[in-house]
């Protein structure tokens, strides 16, 4: 699903949210890979057939189950700086702003089926988590039931987040990003789209993710690639 951004309450409420723009430059090659597994979480990769099962028999009994992983990333002045090609012999400049305007990306792929949904929102707090889960909500098929797997940051677990009825959130063990691949779309998408370049504003930035965001949605096959975990998908 792809998505537009929304203003920074600092630029006034009557902006609407735009569309990414184009012409953005792409880098060349995938992410790198993320570090293996920290020892200690393997329980969850064992233990998820049973808690699907659970979830199969109760929350989502008669429907089919996707399978979604969640996370955010912050898109900023203060970029990141990655590795380019480069002609050997050559030192390419990398600019690196010091400003401090930002924006959050709320992602979520569901891999088995190569789809996403995003948004880029001013922050992240339960207000904002609760948009991105109705996105996801929307983006669910018909009839359906999501299991969104995600980290146990605050927002995710706040008593004032609205969980859509076609959604049930299944919390990741405390410090471990590895088994998110969500991570290694963040490193996609910065490689590809968002590192080494300096943004003139927040509406730059907005434009910029959205872009990013966009471009991914509509190569179903890296969603698949990056996204799909033997222990989540079997």
């Amino acid at each position: 699903m792809g998505l537009g951004g929304v203003p920074h309450p600092d630029l006034g409420p009557d902006i609407e949210p735009r569309a990414a723009g184009s012409g953005l430059p792409q880098a060349l090659g995938p992410a790198a890979p993320l570090c293996p597994g920290r020892r200690g979480h393997g329980g969850v990769q064992k233990n998820f057939p049973a808690k699907l099962a659970e979830i199969a028999a109760q929350e989502a009994a008669g429907k089919d189950i996707e399978i979604w992983f969640q996370d955010e990333a912050r898109i900023g002045q203060k970029n990141k700086i990655t590795r380019r090609w480069a002609k050997r012999g050559t030192r390419p400049s990398a600019p690196h702003d010091q400003r401090t305007r930002s924006a959050y990306i709320f992602g979520a792929i569901c891999p088995k089926e190569g789809k996403g949904a995003g948004l880029v929102l001013p922050r992240c707090n339960s207000e904002a988590m609760t948009l991105h889960l109705q996105e996801i909500s929307r983006a669910v098929k018909t009839g359906a039931h999501a299991v969104v797997i995600l980290d146990q940051a605050g927002w995710h677990g706040s008593k004032r987040l609205q969980v859509p009825d076609n959604i049930t959130l299944l919390p990741l063990p405390p410090r471990s990003p590895e088994l998110n691949p969500v991570e290694n779309v963040w490193q996609f998408v910065r490689d590809n789209w968002l590192s080494n370049r300096v943004f003139k504003s927040y509406a730059d930035i907005l434009d910029h993710c959205c872009y990013a965001w966009n471009q991914l949605i509509n190569q179903p096959w890296k969603i698949i690639s990056i996204g799909t975990r033997q222990w989540a998908h079997g």
